[in-house]
């Protein structure tokens, strides 16, 4: 392939991505790789400030950047932003859904037992990760249908395929987001166009706001037993770095992926092909 050729696969000139999760640490980089790619970018956020001082005009241009007030476990506000979205770009032919996360009061220790863990926080937890992603692809999905194309691109975890000790909601609403998305893909296909295209991220191990509590010791910054364990099980030998997502994102999301539907990509440095030995 020349590369011109492989900059045109790659271009998202003029195609609008509608991205939920956007002002976390990975999100963030996937934001800015989609301005990079060309593409009109349309922020789903709870904290609109926030977002727009996480992108400034002279790296997201605001003629290709739209932030929209939204929360992704409330479908009424879904679809305000979705309307919102279509009247300021027209169209919508991409959905990433990176919306998610875990919390202290979901993860059991010695102190806190499995046995302990609130309704709540259960249900914050599985509401973010899973209803926070089928309730986006409803709403987003559906323009997709009437013009008969389009992508979505979820993110799960690896937790989705082996489940980890210590975070059974997370662990449950990822392997639920990676269901769905295979279910997705048929649906949209058989029902209404085998144009839509439907996969799914599975990270690895990254450090970011809501595990770094586990990997990482609050007063020293040195590794838990936990986080040693994982690096240990990663053949490459490191957490992943938030640009580590770009390159799988970019090529589901483009016509290079064209024949690509119903799939969960690890990007993990190896985790899930160790066995330990």
């Amino acid at each position: 392939m020349s590369t011109s050729a492989f900059d045109i696969t790659f271009d998202l000139t003029g195609r609008t991505v509608v991205i939920t999760g956007g002002t976390g640490v990975l999100g963030r980089v996937l934001v800015l790789a989609l301005v990079q790619a060309g593409a009109n970018v349309a922020l789903i956020v709870r904290d609109t400030e926030k977002a727009l001082a996480l992108f400034p005009p002279d790296v997201a241009p605001r003629e290709r950047f739209l932030v929209m007030a939204a929360n992704v476990t409330d479908g009424e506000s879904l679809r305000a932003a979705r309307d919102t979205c279509l009247d300021h770009f027209s169209h919508i032919d991409a959905l990433v859904n990176g919306a998610g996360g875990n919390l202290p009061a979901a993860t059991t220790s010695m102190e806190h037992r499995f046995f302990d863990l609130t309704e709540s926080a259960l249900r914050q937890v599985v509401e973010l990760n899973l209803l926070g992603t089928i309730l986006p692809c409803q709403f987003f999905a559906e323009p997709m249908a009437r013009q008969g194309e389009g992508v979505i691109v979820n993110i799960t975890s690896m937790n989705a395929m082996r489940p980890l000790t210590r975070i059974p909601a997370y662990s449950a609403a990822k392997a639920g987001v990676a269901n769905f998305t295979q279910w997705l893909a048929v649906h949209l296909a058989q029902e209404y166009s085998p144009r839509i295209r439907v996969n799914a991220i599975a990270p690895g191990f990254f450090l970011t706001e809501q595990n770094r509590f586990l990997l990482t010791e609050r007063a020293t910054g040195e590794l838990t037993a936990r986080g040693a364990a994982i690096l240990a099980h990663t053949p490459m030998g490191r957490f992943g770095d938030p640009a580590d997502l770009v390159g799988t994102l970019l090529w589901l999301l483009s016509p290079a992926a064209s024949f690509v539907t119903g799939i969960i990509v690890p990007v993990d440095g190896g985790f899930s092909a160790f066995s330990g030995v």
